[in-house]
């Protein structure tokens, strides 16, 4: 008998026997017998609370029935639910009766009306008749405490969910439940509105109908909406979600659970963020510059003229930059397009490459990286080059539920704490690009200061590192060796939900799919019809090849390098210099500077699959029909290499799938031996505030188009500043951030979660900034 079988203990379920770990709640011991236990306040994931007494249940030899959501098995139980003990089902009548009391008879217009466990309970467990003859407590209708949440206090049935969600799972305790007794009801604090990343969680998991969507009240009803699933496009966590559509429009973007994933929670970039789908702003047509102006075309036009420009053009004069959106379909597609079509190798995905990330990243593929599996058993985990709030949500929620149920120590190393100040057990600050040098002191001890942290860190370590740490030469490795020494696992966690995927792909000058460098292409060679034997240019390169008319054509593929690669000096010279094709979603200042112009589908208006960070592919169907002629980008390289005389051989994603499956699947991956690249250097003159670049989560952002609601509800563009540095600028004032190439308005975050001398911006003010923006000074009342 094995030790796991040894510890399990007997218990009772009406008549029913079954074998439960010590601990075990009843309500979870009757769900694996089928046993259904009527409840309101109860979820898997929050800590039980017992609140609404709706799964009361008869216990042998106790005085009085119990909660089954907060009783835990012990050896003997017996149990009766309402199914077998008539004192249960009456027990839970009455309660549900209470519950009524004071509720609203407003079902029909409710947005949980047809999915209310209240409606159904109440039908299956509730009395048939009210005794309930004085007038109900009323209070104002849906109370906004967001621009993104109302509230209804009269539905309210104080299950404590959305509170306990706030303080157990998100942090963000702005909602809490007020006043005592028979005047208790849900609320926020006047002076503390209910910000959080993650409100709109509260709603999907509210029983009732008290907590609503603005985006989705009186939007549709659950029968007449169609529920497709999908995966989070808004950063690289892989995040399940269902989008509910009514005629072909999303309505509302849920959470599906997925517990090795993202639990059940999503942030609200990646429940609101879908509005950009319908914009105004959307590609729905081909377009081609006459004059100055673009103007709607044909497909077959603009296919045909791009397939001659491309078929004139020697192949060492054009430029592949690829975008963070584009699926793993798109990627491979696309590297197969550039190397195999066109003969070059100048392309890339990375907005600011460095030499150290055309290194070290293709030494990732074919190696196993930590998971999120890894963080729920590691005694510590190091973070480095990343703050999870902003940039990884799911990440974020990962570490701290761990740190609040288990004490897992979170070690951060870097000039940015951000809000991992809550949660981390040690901070070791380094000036921006210094990070590489505390790693390896970490790692070898040298440094007596740092060796309680080491000793600390236990047996199971991982080590995650984000892209910034590309920008501190080294650290990359650094990190790596650290992990190593510990016999621990490493993680590198890109921004962007296409980024995985196209690493994989061979999306940077001088790897193809699965890693391979271009002097030992193995199985890629047998399925292409040629592999460039030169190692092309990286994205800094092609534009400045491109600027001093090097480069004849840019091709690009998703990409907006005007606000993503930090130097629009050079972008928009590159652009008026070169001829520019380009693939999109939406209208851009890139767009703007195109010759010609193709209209790319949605993530939802087409069938894909994205690799989250952990290695992870995740594919989904297609959710909506397209807005007018679009096309994803593989079939639009697909149709392009057609008029090029050359067959790809593919009719659908599932084609362009197998095929990429089986280079970008491949274990055998080596690092290219040898890889041109750019190291990021200081263009910046003067004295100032080193910079660092975090893409904020709910910054202004193509993606975030139209999502007005979940704008309002988001701090805005904000400069995040030490208080020694602040001087007289006080937290949300609105101040100037000046460089030599730029000034940019943004509200300022007064905080001790960052280095002295370093502020943190937004990505969003890099277009304004211009190419100086690596140390900027900030003014309010007085300069700082």
């Amino acid at each position: 008998m094995s030790e796991q079988t040894s510890n399990l203990i007997s218990i009772t379920i009406d008549g029913q026997e079954i074998s439960v770990e010590p601990g075990t709640l009843v309500i979870r011991a009757a769900e694996q017998l089928g046993i259904t236990i009527p409840r309101f306040c109860e979820h898997p994931l929050l800590d039980p609370v017992a609140a609404c007494r709706q799964c009361l249940v008869d216990v042998e030899g106790a005085r009085k029935p119990e909660a089954a959501c907060a009783l835990a098995a012990r050896p003997g139980l017996v149990v009766r639910t309402q199914h077998t003990s008539e004192f249960a089902a009456q027990m839970q009548a009455d309660v549900m009766e209470l519950i009524l009391v004071n509720h609203p008879l407003d079902c029909p217009q409710c947005d949980k009306g047809g999915e209310c466990p209240l409606q159904d309970q109440a039908l299956k467990h509730g009395h048939p008749d009210t005794r309930m003859a004085e007038r109900k407590s009323t209070h104002a209708k849906a109370m906004p405490i967001s621009p993104l949440i109302k509230l209804d206090r009269e539905r309210c049935v104080l299950c404590a969910r959305c509170t306990r969600f706030s303080k157990q799972i998100s942090g963000d305790a702005f909602i809490e439940l007020m006043e005592r007794g028979a005047l208790e009801q849900v609320g926020i604090y006047e002076d503390q509105p209910y910000e959080s990343y993650f409100s709109g969680n509260v709603t999907q998991i509210c029983p009732v109908g008290a907590l609503t969507a603005t985006t989705y009240r009186f939007g549709a009803r659950p029968f007449d909406i169609k529920r497709m699933p999908g995966i989070g496009y808004h950063d690289a966590s892989g995040s399940n979600i269902r989008a509910d559509v009514r005629r072909g429009v999303i309505q509302r973007v849920m959470a599906r659970t997925n517990l090795s994933v993202n639990d059940a929670w999503i942030d609200d970039a990646t429940r609101f963020g879908f509005a950009f789908i319908q914009s105004d702003e959307r590609l729905v047509s081909p377009l081609a510059k006459v004059g100055d102006t673009l103007s709607a075309t044909t497909w077959k036009e603009t296919i045909q003229d791009v397939a001659t420009l491309l078929n004139q053009t020697p192949s060492e004069r054009i430029g592949v930059l690829a975008g963070d959106l584009i699926t793993d379909e798109d990627a491979y597609a696309v590297s197969r397009f550039a190397r195999d079509v066109l003969g070059t190798d100048n392309v890339d995905f990375r907005a600011i490459p460095t030499q150290e990330e055309l290194v070290e990243l293709p030494t990732l593929l074919g190696v196993e990286q930590a998971t999120n599996a890894d963080i729920d058993g590691a005694s510590c985990v190091v973070v480095t080059g990343i703050e999870p709030h902003e940039e990884n949500p799911a990440l974020f929620l990962r570490l701290r539920k761990h740190w609040r149920k288990r004490g897992l120590k979170i070690v951060v190393i870097g000039p940015v704490l951000g809000r991992l100040a809550e949660i981390a057990w040690q901070w070791i600050p380094t000036d921006a690009g210094e990070e590489r040098d505390v790693l390896y002191t970490l790692a070898d001890g040298s440094d007596q200061r740092l060796a309680p942290v080491f000793d600390g860190m236990g047996d199971n370590l991982v080590v995650l590192a984000g892209e910034r740490i590309a920008q501190s030469p080294g650290a990359f490795k650094a990190a790596r060796h650290l992990a190593g020494v510990k016999n621990g696992r490493f993680a590198w966690i890109p921004r962007h939900a296409g980024t995985r995927g196209a690493l994989e792909a061979g999306l940077l000058p001088g790897v193809l799919p699965g890693g391979r460098p271009l002097t030992e292409p193995g199985p890629v060679a047998q399925m292409w019809s040629r592999v460039p034997t030169k190692t092309g240019k990286d994205t800094r390169q092609m534009l400045e090849a491109a600027a001093n008319g090097e480069l004849d054509v840019l091709f690009l593929v998703g990409a907006d390098p005007m606000v993503s690669v930090g130097d629009p000096e050079l972008v928009a010279k590159a652009l008026n210099t070169a001829t520019v094709i380009t693939t999109g979603v939406l209208r851009n200042t890139s767009v703007l500077a195109s010759s010609y112009v193709f209209p790319a589908a949605a993530p939802t208006e087409r069938v894909g699959s994205y690799t989250n960070w952990e290695g992870r592919r995740q594919s989904w169907p297609q959710v909506t029909g397209a807005v007018g002629s679009v096309l994803p980008e593989w079939d639009i390289v697909r149709q392009l290499s057609k008029a090029m005389d050359r067959d790809l051989g593919w009719q659908t994603a599932n084609d362009v799938r197998r095929e990429a499956a089986v280079l970008m699947g491949d274990t055998s991956a080596a690092a290219p031996s040898a890889a041109t690249g750019s190291s990021p250097t200081d263009t910046s003159t003067g004295q100032g505030l080193k910079s660092i670049v975090v893409h904020q989560l709910l910054e202004p952002q193509a993606l975030l188009t139209d999502a007005h609601e979940l704008l309002a509800a988001g701090p805005g563009a904000r400069i995040w500043i030490h208080p020694q540095d602040a001087k007289d600028i006080s937290d949300g004032q609105a101040v100037r951030v000046s460089c030599p190439t730029g000034t940019v308005p943004l509200t300022a975050t007064i905080t001790e979660a960052i280095k002295p001398n370093h502020v943190v911006i937004a990505r969003s003010a890099l277009a304004d900034l211009g190419s100086g923006w690596r140390k900027v000074t900030v003014s309010g009342s007085k300069e700082s």
